[in-house]
């Protein structure tokens, strides 16, 4: 459990505990139990919505005892149980919210072998689907689907299925292709996107040969949370560029 700072609070006025804290003495109570969190993946949460801290008048940080437990709870959840920030997101919204979601056990696996699409909500119900539902789920027909293959655009699993990121990958391949872009024209994004694979691997490998399984865990984590990130520059270089380009 963390450690807040303690005071005496006989004046009447906010004891220690209280008082809200900057972000460098939140990052040395988290270090007590999280050795590897840095500053920049507070702010990194903080951009992604897990904690909202007060801001000082000259924009300065300012956490409560509450935003640490909140933050806490989130370098748990993607240390213990390996998940998304989406998802740690929604589990704590629902527990704000009164109610008592279930969190899955560490290393706990899902059956991968059978797959739905669900064309009322747009996703994917389980983590590999056949190649049936995803020509449902992007609306092209047999020959689209070979030649986006034929480009490395998609690519099935080793038992011929498709997880749920081939799905979004479909569908946004089948978007752009409305616009007038053709897999060759998208070729070089996948190359991108395996140099920028190649990278993140690079810096979490040494991570994921530990013999600490909550070390893996955290290579994990590390490696989505790099994903996110270099999804994010990716975009706003985009749209600098164009910006440049139109104005």
């Amino acid at each position: 459990m963390l450690r807040t700072p303690t005071g005496g609070a006989g004046n009447g006025t906010a004891s220690a505990e209280a008082r809200p804290m900057s972000i460098g003495t939140v990052l040395i109570q988290l270090r007590e139990e999280f050795p590897e969190v840095t500053i920049s993946k507070i702010r990194f949460l903080e951009a992604e919505g897990l904690v909202e801290p007060q801001r000082t008048p000259s924009g300065y940080r300012k956490f409560t005892p509450g935003d640490v437990e909140r933050l806490a709870q989130v370098l748990r959840m993607q240390r213990d149980h390996y998940l998304p920030l989406k998802v740690i997101r929604e589990h704590l919204d629902a527990l704000a919210r009164g109610e008592r979601p279930v969190l899955p056990s560490p290393g706990e696996r899902r059956d991968l072998s059978d797959g739905v699409w669900d064309a009322d909500t747009g996703a994917a119900t389980a983590a590999r689907i056949g190649r049936a539902e995803l020509l449902a789920a992007a609306e092209v027909d047999e020959d689209r689907l070979a030649e986006w293959e034929s480009y490395g655009l998609i690519v099935p699993s080793p038992d011929g299925g498709y997880d749920t990121d081939m799905v979004t990958v479909a569908k946004l391949v089948a978007d752009l292709g409305r616009f007038g872009l053709e897999p060759r024209h998208l070729r070089a994004m996948r190359a991108s996107a395996d140099r920028e694979a190649g990278l993140v691997e690079q810096l979490v490998a040494p991570l994921r040969r530990h013999r600490n399984p909550q070390t893996r865990a955290h290579a994990e984590a590390t490696a989505n949370e790099l994903a996110e990130l270099s999804v994010r520059l990716h975009a706003a270089l985009v749209q600098s560029a164009l910006r440049s380009r139109l104005h």
